[in-house]
């Protein structure tokens, strides 16, 4: 693989001979670069901080999505300069695999934010980046601002035997998905999906005045949890 390279790198100065050469990288062009690489990382990061509505929020993948920004633009700035190096580096970063799970598909798509700023930054479209990067994270914080106030959840109930009758009672009143039901001896344990809005938790109440209900959960569902 490395020679094969090697030829078409030889290949391609024998063709293009001084053309091939560094393009001007001048200190002010560089600095701009990273400046504007790295405003649109703290915009992002500040996007995904304050916006976040998955189940953990993750500091570290946040703090890495500036990094992300910032390390795409330098890298596009050194490919952009000379095509020979281009091609080495292209064989050189063909050899990198990354195997970290991504819970959320949402983050998917903030890695792929924060890649596409740092390319414009790097190759020197500023204007492109900064614009970009603000529209994308308008767009996200209208969508985040006029989200449903009916958010998903599973409810979780702890009871023995004697109080099947009451809980059945009070979850005839409710619309609910059956998500789980265990059984062992004389006690049950049953998770069910609902809608609460606007984060009004006060239906949990209905459950206290049960006797033998031992305990109720509720936990914000978002379809990562399994059954």
């Amino acid at each position: 693989m490395q020679p094969k390279l090697m030829s078409i790198v030889d290949e391609a100065i024998a063709l293009f001979g001084d053309d091939l050469k560094f393009s001007a990288l001048t200190p002010a062009a560089i600095l701009a670069a990273l400046l504007t690489s790295l405003v649109c990382g703290v915009i992002i990061y500040l996007v995904y901080r304050f916006c976040y509505r998955g189940v953990v929020y993750s500091d570290n993948f946040n703090v890495l999505l500036v990094m992300i920004t910032s390390i795409t633009g330098f890298i596009i700035m050194t490919i952009s300069s000379n095509v020979v190096l281009s091609l080495g580096m292209v064989g050189a970063l063909s050899i990198v695999r990354f195997r970290s799970a991504i819970k959320d598909p949402l983050d998917i798509g903030f890695l792929f934010w924060s890649i596409a700023s740092g390319i414009t930054a790097g190759a020197g479209l500023y204007f492109v980046a900064l614009l970009g990067t603000v529209v994308i994270a308008v767009i996200y914080i209208l969508f985040s601002m006029f989200k449903k106030t009916k958010r998903n959840y599973l409810l979780i109930v702890h009871y023995d035997d004697p109080a099947e009758d009451n809980v059945n009672a009070v979850l005839g009143g409710m619309k609910y998905r059956l998500k789980n039901k265990t059984k062992t001896g004389d006690h049950n344990e049953i998770t069910i999906e609902i809608k609460v809005k606007n984060n009004d938790t006060s239906g949990l109440s209905r459950f206290k005045g049960i006797d033998g209900v031992t305990s109720v959960t509720l936990l914000e569902y978002n379809g990562e949890y399994m059954n």
